[in-house]
């Protein structure tokens, strides 16, 4: 069950107007508790100054008949057991009923809240009425002080207001406030998320607006903007990828296509056998390139394939010994050990592809070294002495489908996806493929980190 609404300026305005409201309530609460009993005691002590103050008087028979209230104590009074008044106020506008409200034991406090006529007011006002019997030489009489509890009572009233009105008021402004402040704030958001339902697959080109505040959504919309960039430019490569994967793919498909076409229309003057071995070594190139192509793709997919412990050494060795009857003569320069933690299929493959594009360009030798660096890394370097790269193409022969103009020269057979896939095997590797400066040809330098053992 869901208790908050799914809307986040909804529920920040929900959750600041509970905060509010709590605070409120709790506010109000300790007010109403403390505050009155608070009021209510600063008179009593006031009253009950002056009355222990007269009673003093009155039991060292030095009691005055007209007696002197201080502010804010409007009526004091001494009177016998009979009901004689022996002192009280000068001026006295209050008059009081005493006979119901006399104290019983002497030298004790006694406090009651009454209503009495005042002769300022219409009505009746509302007292806080103390009296003390208290013995003199004279006998027992009874001394009353009163003040009145008008400014408290309109005290707690104004807090009974801003309690049951004044609060339900603010928690609204609260509400209204936060609406109009999130609503503001979200406002960028919201063009944002606007922008971002237009953007579609066939046009990345588009970029959400950047708010110039500096703050959290600024940074929001600008990585949504970089974010755009890399796919636009993943969606390009993408386009561009399949677009040379068809021209490559198309190319030895029609000139199969064309052989068998030709060998089927005169099929007594063909010679099947050489037209066979055309027609399989176009098919083995159609090959190359759909493995590397599924390769590539299940690279770009983040697909991880077994890996174990491999020896680069072997791995190397193994490739010299495959091609002993190579073209070039390739020297080896190998460590007596080189592990680290990989596919053994994908680091096969890219040594296969630096050898083959060391085979197409070499001149006389290509020299294939392996060698472990510092005990964290594993560097195989393939050298070669042929034209070389220059310095501006170096990272464009990386790129997918990419053949520089040599190498079509030598070799037309080549797809252009060899050093591409040996480079996002690398990647995938936690290593490096690079192209260092060298004179005359090629050097290829792969870095990979070695492995360190469980």
């Amino acid at each position: 069950m869901r208790i908050f609404p799914r809307s986040i300026r909804a529920r920040l305005t929900a959750i600041a107007t509970a905060i509010a409201a709590l605070v409120v309530f709790a506010t109000s609460t300790f007010m109403l508790v403390t505050v009155p009993d608070n009021l209510r005691d600063v008179v009593r002590d006031r009253v009950e100054v002056s009355v222990r103050r007269i009673a003093s008087d009155a039991r060292a028979g030095e009691l005055s008949t007209a007696l002197q209230a201080p502010a804010r104590v409007h009526f004091l009074e001494v009177v016998t057991p009979s009901g004689d008044v022996l002192a009280s106020t000068t001026g006295r506008d209050v008059h009081w009923k005493l006979k119901a409200f006399r104290p019983a034991e002497p030298d004790k406090l006694y406090v009651k809240e009454a209503w009495a006529p005042h002769e300022r007011n219409a009505g009746e006002t509302h007292f806080l009425v103390m009296a003390m019997s208290v013995p003199t030489p004279n006998g027992l009489v009874a001394v009353y002080g009163a003040s009145s509890l008008t400014d408290v009572d309109r005290a707690i009233r104004w807090f009974e207001i801003q309690t049951f009105v004044i609060a339900p008021l603010i928690l609204a402004s609260v509400m209204g406030i936060t609406w109009l402040v999130v609503g503001s704030a979200l406002r960028p958001v919201e063009r944002i998320r606007s922008k971002l339902a237009e953007i579609t697959g066939q046009d990345l080109s588009r970029r959400v607006p950047v708010p110039d505040t500096g703050d959290e959504i600024t940074l929001l919309a600008a990585t949504t903007n970089d974010t755009l960039d890399r796919l636009e430019r993943s969606a390009e490569t993408q386009r561009r990828f399949v677009a040379d994967a068809s021209h490559e793919l198309r190319s030895p498909i029609a000139a199969l296509r064309t052989q068998l076409e030709v060998a089927n229309a005169i099929p007594e003057e063909t010679d099947w056998s050489a037209t066979g071995a055309r027609a399989l070594a176009a098919v083995d190139r159609l090959t190359g390139i759909i493995d590397e192509l599924l390769m590539l793709a299940r690279l770009d997919a983040g697909a991880v394939a077994p890996r174990r412990v491999v020896d680069m050494c072997r791995l190397a060795a193994e490739q010299v010994r495959r091609r002993g009857d190579a073209r070039v003569a390739i020297v080896p320069d190998l460590c007596a050990s080189a592990p680290v933690h990989g596919s053994p299929v994908q680091l096969d493959r890219i040594l296969t592809n630096l050898l083959d594009n060391a085979t197409r360009h070499a001149e006389t030798r290509i020299d294939l070294e392996v060698a472990v660096e510092d005990d964290r890394w594993v560097v195989v370097t393939v050298t070669d002495d042929g034209e070389g790269i220059a310095p501006e193409d170096r990272e464009r022969v990386f790129e997918r489908f990419t053949r520089l103009d040599s190498a079509k020269a030598k070799d037309q057979s080549g797809s252009g996806l060899g050093l591409p896939l040996s480079r996002e095997i690398a990647l995938s590797h936690g290593g490096t493929l690079t192209i260092a400066d060298h004179s005359p040809g090629a050097r290829f330098v792969l870095v990979l980190p070695s492995y360190q053992g469980a």
